[in-house]
Parts: structure tokens; sequence; C-alpha cells
């Protein structure tokens, strides 16, 4: 079926390569400084190449929206095969990427591009924000109209949830985000906060506190309980560093949910230069139908 919408998204959404190229998703890289030098996430630098920076120097990459050429640039791209395009980006209470996603329309204005573009605040994150792609891309693949791609959006963003802990507090004080002393008495503690973004809300918040990994792991599948019943789900892991860590939540969401979809995914370095290596996390939502 001919596509009649395109599906505009960025980095921060977590989206594994081979979902970006099944569904046709256009994404824009949020761009890394890096002593002196600009790296677009995910094009000239990969998250496990981040994490590793961050383990061992002690000058932290700083980030960036992608300017609004960026987004112009691939309007005009999918302005020569569709009349229409939604843009999704992370939450624009966590980044300035919705704003520079704006500008680019206007830019495109004036330019009088043959496209009409919506841009949609996703209200969450990371893999949350993948889901919400997903979903909205595939409704574009089936051959969907604008405004029935859009509904698909906002339903998803209506439903989609993300929990995940932190495996360290040290990068956070490295940011000047908690003190430094608060970090080293969680980190001797080893405590690990599950932090999460309901849906809709675009705000993150703590959910409750546990000590070690292996306690933290589970109550990321308690609290995913929490909040499913008995309907079919679809879900992301997200992890900075820990892959074993993520198939091994992968098989457990298998084995103790109905579970349609479970992708692993890399956590967007944009936000992991903040949280760390070691951070894990769920995003999902439940069917409706």
């Amino acid at each position: 079926m001919m596509r009649k919408v395109a599906v505009i998204t960025d980095s921060t959404a977590c989206l594994p390569a081979d979902a970006v190229r099944n569904y046709g998703i256009s994404v824009v890289p949020v761009e890394l400084t890096y002593q002196g030098r600009v790296y677009r996430d995910g094009v000239d630098i990969t998250p496990t190449e981040v994490y590793q920076l961050l383990t061992r120097d002690r000058v932290m990459p700083t980030t960036s929206a992608p300017p609004p050429g960026a987004y112009l640039e691939v309007f005009q791209k999918v302005s020569r095969t569709v009349h229409d395009a939604v843009v999704i980006t992370v939450a624009s209470t966590l980044s300035h990427i919705y704003d520079s996603a704006c500008t680019a329309v206007e830019m495109a204005r004036e330019k009088r591009l043959d496209l009409t573009i919506k841009v949609i605040d996703c209200l969450t994150a990371a893999g949350a924000q993948g889901l919400v792609v997903l979903n909205t891309a595939r409704a574009a693949a089936a051959g969907k109209t604008m405004e029935q791609v859009v509904e698909a959006a906002t339903t998803s963003i209506s439903s989609v949830r993300l929990i995940a802990f932190l495996d360290t507090m040290h990068y956070l004080a490295r940011g000047g985000r908690v003190p430094q002393a608060v970090a080293w008495a969680g980190n001797l503690l080893q405590i690990k906060p599950i932090m999460q973004i309901k849906p809709g809300s675009g705000q993150v918040s703590l959910l409750t506190k546990v000590r070690t990994r292996k306690k933290a792991i589970e109550q990321l599948l308690i609290e995913t309980r929490r909040f499913v019943d008995s309907r079919p789900i679809h879900a992301v892991v997200m992890h900075s560093n820990s892959p074993a860590d993520a198939e091994y939540v992968r098989g457990r969401l298998a084995s103790e949910f109905r579970c349609n979809e479970a992708i692993v995914s890399d956590f967007t370095p944009v936000m992991g230069i903040h949280t760390g290596p070691g951070l894990l996390g769920i995003a999902f939502y439940e069917e409706r139908n």
C-alpha cells in the first residue's frame, strides 16, 4: 500500500536500526559536543562509544537539539514522495528539540515547500517515545491518512509509560543535578532510584528506591506488573551499556506477560551522559482493542 504520510523523529527515541529501516522512519540526530568536536548521535558516534567516554574521561560531553536546518533537510527529502509529514519529538519539558522542529516548519513555509507538517510533543522520552513513533509509523505504512496517523500518535502518547533505574548517581552529581555528598552516600549504600514518566505527563518522577542492582531489576518487573492487567503489551527494554541485563529482562517480559512485542535498544546517550552506564528500563503500553 502506498504511504501517504512521512514519520520523522529524533535520535532520542531509542529506535533500533532495523525498526527505522523497516518502517521508513526518518531520524534526525541530536548533537553531542566532546572536546570541541560535534558528533551526530547514532551517525558519527555510537551509544557504546559515548558510555566508554564517560567511564574514562572526567570531561562530560554536552548535547544540543538538532538545528532547524537538519529538520528542513529531512522535510525537503520526504516532500519528493509525500505531501504530509508527522514529526514526533521528545517531551518539550526535557529538551528544546520540539522548538527546533517548529522553527524548521516555519522555514519550510517560507520556502513554500509542498508539505503539510504536524509537530507532536510526545510528552515522554527514550523507549517510550520509540513506541509512540513505531505505532505512528505502522499507521503510515498501512496507507492511513494524515488525520489517522496523528490519531495513532496521540492514542499511544496517552498510554505509554516509562520505568527505569539508575545504577549510580555519580553522573548526576558530575552534571550538578544532585549534590556530590548525596551521590556518594547513595553509591555507598547501593541505592538504585527507580524513575518513571507517566503517560502524557512529560515529567520524570521518583517511583521508589531499592538497594542493589538485582533488586532493582526485579522492581522494574514488579512495577510493570502493577500497571498492566491481562491485556497484551508492547515493550522496549532500554539499557546503557548493559546488553546482558536487557536481554534477561526481555526474556522475563516474554515469559510473564502477554507480550506482543519486546525490543531491546540502547538508551539514548543524549540522556545517558547524565544517568551514566548501567541504566536499565522498560517502556510499555497495553493494547486496548
